[in-house]
């Protein structure tokens, strides 16, 4: 399995699966399984009758968003708001130090970073 280079806050769209097309973004990536955790992404809906679930003593349907895999998911460009595969740039920084910078293969833009 090779890395994730989509990170938690980034912007994605959905390219095959029953959510094809749809975008959101990410929640959380878990590189063990290579899975990626999308807002609004692979929702699944669970009924609970009254008194069998804490979180819910009077029941009700409650939903949940699933991981889906890394390789489903693309980046959307910065620039141009399409999806796009990501690259990695070497940069040195004002300090001297050398940075791993993601970039957007389609625009050659930068992705900024999210924290």
């Amino acid at each position: 399995m090779g890395r994730i280079r989509i990170k938690k806050g980034d912007e994605v769209v959905v390219i095959s699966g029953t959510d094809k097309d749809v975008k959101g973004r990410v929640l959380e990536v878990i590189p063990a399984t290579g899975k990626i955790l999308v807002e609004g992404v692979n929702v699944r809906r669970r009924s609970w009758r009254r008194g069998v679930n804490p979180d819910l003593p009077d029941g009700g349907i409650h939903e949940k968003s699933l991981p889906v895999d890394a390789s489903n998911v693309m980046l959307l460009d910065p620039e141009s708001g399409e999806p796009t595969r990501i690259g990695i740039r070497h940069e040195v920084d004002a300090d001297g130090n050398r940075r791993r910078i993601r970039f957007a293969k389609k625009s050659g833009k930068t992705i900024p970073e999210q924290f």
